[in-house]
């Protein structure tokens, strides 16, 4: 059991779900399928598998206030046998923490889950209210990746060891209500988890904190991905502008917590893609690849060619970047690509053929270097108004017009830490709005990628790209081809190169002309502004977690990509955003879908005299979710499970 550090009481809800078990489901083709299933005879667990369905549930509504307070599921899983019977399991939510709770740290004593701390690991304190000081915590658990390692071996561990690695990507304020976003470094933790081998079930045997000093630390770290070798992808979103960083209060805060000098952390070194090895022991290390781009990192998709790369850019003005490394398993050395964007059609959210323009290769240790040593000044120069010089070159950086000049030598030093510029000026399609995670579906070779709202540059055709919405946004398919070539007429060396891009009908949000009873501000039985989202093989399901500022509460969602039929699995609380999606086939024996949410209470305010998007719930919601999580300091990790013992199989 864990337990708040500063509230005697635990929600009713995580008392309530603290003894769901996990729940599984074994076939011929799918080992299990932890989490899903209720009881059932030794007859039918042996029957093969052939496909699933899942049903989704009503979205809640504020005839029960708490089911808008905390995550309610409602949703089942229909397995079909190859003997043409079926059967149908209930879900149900299982946490294995609240951040801020006090959590065993595997050496007899206990640590902060979601704590932060500095350069020399020790604990940011929050002194913001006297009498009240304690360890900041985050309220914004992301990322997350399950896995095994053949020869692990942990204590207190009387079941199969498997471990998550889970980051967090910020806080949302301070005891006193300052706002503290980006203004921490992002802490990145190993959870070592006992796998009972008869149920399936997870449960927390020891949190540690891994040591990022050596990386510099972590700034807002967001998605991430298993890679096929069995590490964890981070990310590094919203790179600190190195042009304006004297004027960055959030980079300033950052640096002073890390380093207690505001000037000392260097923004070069930010914006980059982490990467964590879990050791046997349970404990992690890190190392931050400085070559696929200085960029608003959100998700990295490895293909399975265990060297192409596809990465969300969650940036106003984003590109679509990829990335072939030289070796498979190796992202320390490669060539980095940028998409050009051909529009087939401007309806809706738009479709478009793709080609890639080739900015360069470079390894980690080099750009590393370069960014120890380098300042923005002496990679390019950047005017604000036009310098009526035909030797700039006019762009557009986060909703603003830039015009750049580079210096001689520098373009390799331009296309890896100013990659936005450097891309915008080599003719890439810098257009998007908030790209955010990808997922590949390796059978169709079709990759898919989240654009959470489609906005501004996407709209008003100072892009390549101009279409007409939603603001809901939508997910996108790209299929994937070989034998394609950059804008040089060089041959790419992959066989996972994105050709084309086109939303499915049933994954592009609808707007509302006005707010529905609720408040949503988009269709609720659609989704809206999708963030991350993961592919399960097996099941044939691309699962897609939203980020939304429409809807009230926000939904994680099942879409068949056969049948075209889309679920809703899951709700989170009213204001929280759903994060540290992934789907694991196989683990032991066990499928697991790991859920998080972040910030649960983060009201939207209205806008120009409109109301704001949680006017309609809050005065009900809001004690129920401060009595559920801590007066919102807290946030929590977990997965999907089944309401129901299980049997073993």
């Amino acid at each position: 059991m864990t337990s708040a550090p500063f509230s005697p009481s635990r929600r009713r809800s995580l008392k309530a779900l603290a003894s769901a078990p996990m729940l599984p489901l074994t076939t011929g083709v799918l080992a299990g399928f932890a989490g899903f299933a209720t009881a059932q005879t030794a007859d039918a667990v042996k029957k093969a598998f052939a496909s699933a369905e899942f049903t989704g549930m009503a979205a809640p509504t504020l005839d029960n206030p708490a089911s808008l307070a905390e995550t309610t599921v409602g949703s089942s899983l229909k397995v079909n046998w190859a003997d043409n019977t079926n059967t149908t399991y209930e879900l149900a939510y299982k946490p294995f923490f609240l951040t801020g709770d006090k959590v065993p740290d595997g050496k007899g004593g206990e640590i902060i889950a979601g704590g932060y701390f500095d350069i020399n690991n020790k604990p940011i304190m929050d002194a913001s209210v006297a009498g009240k000081e304690r360890q900041m915590f985050s309220d914004c658990p992301d990322g997350t990746s399950l896995l095994k390692l053949d020869n692990a071996k942990v204590d207190g561990v009387k079941g199969n060891p498997v471990f998550a690695v889970v980051q967090f990507e910020y806080t949302t304020r301070n005891q006193n209500g300052d706002d503290m976003y980006g203004k921490l470094p992002s802490p990145i933790a190993v959870l070592t988890l006992d796998q009972d081998p008869a149920t399936g079930h997870l449960s927390l045997v020891k949190y540690h904190n891994v040591d990022t000093s050596g990386v510099h630390g972590l700034w807002i770290t967001c998605g991430a991905s298993l890679s096929p070798w069995n590490t964890h992808l981070s990310s590094e979103e919203y790179e600190p502008d190195a042009f304006k960083i004297a004027k960055n209060d959030e980079f300033k805060g950052f640096s002073k917590a890390l380093f207690g000098d505001e000037k000392k952390a260097n923004p070069y070194h930010y914006g980059h893609l982490p990467e964590v090895t879990v050791n046997p022991d349970g404990t992690g290390s890190i190392k931050k690849h400085y070559n696929l781009g200085r960029i608003s990192h959100e998700l990295i998709q490895v293909m399975p060619d265990k060297r192409t790369a596809l990465m969300g850019d969650d940036a106003n003005h984003g590109g679509l970047f990829m990335f072939v490394a030289d070796k498979e398993e190796d992202l320390s050395a490669g060539n980095l690509y940028v998409a050009k964007w051909h529009q087939t059609s401007g309806e809706g959210p738009g479709s478009a053929d793709l080609t890639w323009i080739h900015l360069g290769h470079a390894t980690s240790d080099e750009i590393e270097a370069l960014a120890d040593k380098l300042k923005p000044e002496d990679i390019m120069e950047v005017k604000y108004e036009d310098p009526n010089d035909d030797s700039f070159k006019k762009i557009v950086f986060d909703k603003k017009v830039n015009w750049v000049k580079l210096k001689p030598g520098m373009e390799k030093a331009a296309t890896f830490l100013e990659t936005h510029r450097h891309a915008a000026v080599a003719g890439g399609s810098m257009g998007f709005s908030k790209m955010e995670g990808t997922t590949v579906n390796a059978k169709d070779k079709i990759a898919y990628s989240a654009m959470s709202y489609v906005r501004d540059a996407m709209l008003d055709g100072s892009s390549d790209v101009k279409v007409q919405g939603p603001y809901a946004g939508a997910v996108y398919a790209l299929n994937l081809k070989a034998g394609q070539k950059d804008h040089t007429g060089k041959d790419i060396n992959s066989e996972w190169v994105p050709v084309d891009m086109k939303p499915p009908a049933e994954l592009v949000g609808e707007d509302l002309k006005t707010p529905d009873a609720l408040g949503n501000l988009a269709h609720a039985d659609k989704i809206a502004n999708p963030d991350n989202i993961k592919f399960s093989e097996t099941l044939r399901t691309l699962f897609i977690g939203e980020d939304s500022g429409t809807h009230v509460n926000n939904f994680l969602w099942a879409y068949n990509v056969d049948t075209k039929q889309l679920a809703r699995l899951l709700s989170c609380p009213a204001g929280a955003e759903s994060t540290g999606l992934q789907s694991v086939d196989e683990l032991n024996g066990w499928t697991y879908i790991m859920s998080n949410f972040q910030h649960p209470g983060d009201w939207e305010k209205g806008k120009g005299g409109k109301p704001g998007l949680h006017d309609v719930v809050k005065d009900k919601v809001a004690p129920l979710i401060d009595e559920n999580y801590h007066d919102r300091f807290s946030a929590c990790v977990g997965y999907l499970t089944g309401k129901e013992k299980a049997v073993k199989v």
